[in-house]
């Protein structure tokens, strides 16, 4: 009988949702109208703004419809910039009727996600020619001002071509901030030439592949042959080609800490100037000193020569100057320092770290830049004119804003992308868990019983982290992104009041037949099942199933044969059965098995309770 109902209620679903395009971002307001309009050999571009930049972007975004200047144009796509009463300067009003369509927006960025949206309204990867686009009338605008994603580019290095991809990717959903994180300990991503041995040096290490927690340390005499580094044309190709997209790149140069890659080109940089060479993990953490020297001069001199060449090649307001998880043990030891921190009247090596980030701060400003940092930036006082960006959680990003700074809302519960987003048994190995689910439950502004009284709008918006210790290749890259990144986009976009799992979920599929057009390796991990275990009081294990998906059921065995619709459906927690040594799961959603089968050894359990 659940079989039954789960159909009928599919049905009736779809059938609900049939009328409504599959948007992501859901835009603010959709009105459903009557008919469509049918793009033919006849149809034109009509654009009313004499900007050669918005002229090639909407072409760009239609290919195959040619632009015409003719007036009056009849059954035509209608372009303009112009004032639309109530939306701001990335909104738009895109009205669809049978004669015709006109995208309207106040500024070029909302002509642009105009057309995002009118590309999701037509089929991926065929001409525009002779098809249909429903009636409708949406007027939309972003939520947040600051919608970013995060790709790590140094503990494995994704070349030009993919970045480009990956920016492409991110405009389709709207995101308008791409940071790039293009330093660490293990890898110097981009060429500085007044501080050449910074790629010479810091851009290679020695080859490596497994999970990073086992990677081996460097033999001696092996040659530091993996990596790579974006050339300064690199560098400005990728700018514009963003900006293209009205995507603004925030450059983050990672200090005091996760700075060994430079460390290994200039020894000078540190206390103990001692020689190391580029990691290929993270196990020198605490035994080498990874952090740069915050009492020397020639330290500023280094980062202001960094600094003063990003500036150059990044148009955008931000430098983000990293600040996390700085170890600062040899700094206590160091002479200087203590000499440093008594004349300075600095209690303890945080105040040291703030004591650093203030002077960074000005070398920042002296560029004509603003700092961002990670929250640790907080310890010890926070820079006069800092951005905090709030990975610990949100407290981080809570304090800043009592203090009057801006902040952007990242924490790793819900926004890391290098975190399981499945069943850690049918996943490539990372760590924690952030599922997709979680990040669609994701709010920027946190609530009101936690933070009474902050200013919502030092809230900037939020964004998500791909870290890539543990991705190491681009499609890997793709498939840890995607389909979080599509909760992201909708949570930094849409009215929080409209959001809606199960719609998300039947909006989220159509896009996966979207990208599967476009070849990009999303996870269909959302399709699994999730093993929970309880340690009972008896001393057995308690097993409890969920899925994240709705009108989704289970089966299991216990017994070491692979379950299908036919075993024991899942409706409570059970107790292993004394002598069964694993747990097979299966999911089954309108009638047929979705996801992987999802498998449990009873030794596995003993180390995930503990």
């Amino acid at each position: 009988m659940h079989k039954i109902i789960a159909l009928f209620l599919l049905a009736f679903t779809a059938a609900a949702q049939s009328s409504i395009p599959a948007l992501i971002p859901a835009p603010q307001t959709l009105e459903p109208g009557t008919g469509a309009f049918a793009i033919t050999a006849q149809t034109r571009l009509s654009i009313l703004t004499p900007a050669a930049d918005v002229r090639k972007m909407v072409i760009d975004n239609l290919p195959g419809i040619p632009a015409s200047d003719a007036p009056k144009l009849t059954k035509a796509i209608t372009v303009r910039v112009a004032p639309v009463t109530g939306v701001g300067p990335e909104g738009y009003d895109l009205l669809v009727t049978p004669i015709g369509i006109t995208l309207t927006a106040p500024e070029p960025a909302g002509i642009f996600y105009g057309l995002q949206t009118m590309r999701q309204l037509l089929p991926v990867n065929k001409s525009f020619r002779d098809q249909s686009v429903p009636a409708l009338h949406i007027r939309d605008q972003p939520r947040f001002g600051w919608r970013g994603l995060m790709l790590d580019v140094s503990r494995h290095f994704f070349d030009k071509v993919f970045v480009k991809r990956f920016i492409d990717q991110m405009a389709q959903y709207k995101f308008n901030i791409f940071h790039w994180h293009l330093t660490d300990d293990q890898g110097w991503r981009i060429q500085i030439n007044s501080l050449p041995k910074l790629t010479e040096v810091g851009a290679w290490r020695v080859p490596r592949t497994g999970r990073w927690w086992d990677i081996e340390n460097p033999q001696a005499g092996e040659i530091p042959s993996y990596g790579g580094f974006y050339t300064q044309d690199d560098i400005r190709e990728i700018v514009r080609y963003a900006q293209e997209r009205h995507i603004t790149i925030v450059p983050e140069i990672d200090m005091p800490g996760h700075i060994m890659s430079a460390i290994a080109a200039y020894p000078n940089l540190t206390c103990g100037k001692k020689q190391v060479v580029v990691p290929p993990n993270g196990k020198f953490y605490k035994l080498e000193d990874n952090t740069l020297n915050p009492c020397d001069d020639s330290t500023y001199l280094f980062i202001d020569k960094v600094f003063t060449e990003i500036a150059q090649l990044f148009p955008g307001p931000y430098i983000h100057v990293g600040g996390d998880e700085a170890y600062k043990g040899f700094w206590e030891k160091c002479d200087a320092c203590k000499a440093t921190m008594a004349a300075n009247n600095l209690k303890n090596v945080d105040e040291l770290q703030s004591y650093f980030i203030k002077r960074v701060e000005k070398i920042v400003q002296s560029k004509g830049k603003k700092l961002i940092g990670w929250d640790e930036i907080l310890e010890g006082g926070l820079a006069p004119d800092a951005t905090v960006m709030s990975w610990r959680g949100m407290k981080g990003g809570i304090e800043a804003a009592r203090q009057g700074h801006p902040v952007i809302m990242t924490p790793y519960q819900f926004c890391y992308l290098d975190l399981y987003q499945g069943e850690a048994s049918a996943e490539p190995s990372t760590y924690g868990i952030s599922r997709l689910s979680t990040a669609y439950s994701f709010d920027p502004i946190p609530d009101s019983a936690t933070a009474p009284g902050i200013n919502a709008k030092l809230i900037l918006g939020g964004q998500g982290n791909l870290w890539a210790e543990n991705v190491p290749n681009v499609r890997h890259a793709e498939y840890m992104v995607w389909p979080r990144a599509f909760a992201l986009s909708e949570v930094l976009w849409s009215p929080k009041a409209q959001r809606s799992w199960p719609n998300f979920v039947n909006r989220m599929e159509a896009h996966f037949k979207r990208f599967d057009a476009q070849d990009v390796n999303y996870s269909r991990s959302v399709y699994n099942p999730i093993i929970t275990l309880k340690k009972h009081p008896m001393g057995m294990m308690e097993i409890m199933l969920s899925h994240e998906l709705p009108d989704t059921y289970l089966y299991y065995s216990t017994d070491n044969t692979v379950p299908d619709d036919h075993f024991p459906l899942y409706t409570q927690p059970f107790l292993m059965p004394k002598g069964a040594d694993r747990v097979k799961v299966v999911a089954y959603r309108n009638g047929k098995p979705i996801g992987r089968m999802v498998e449990l050894t009873l030794p596995d359990m003993e180390k995930r309770v503990q």
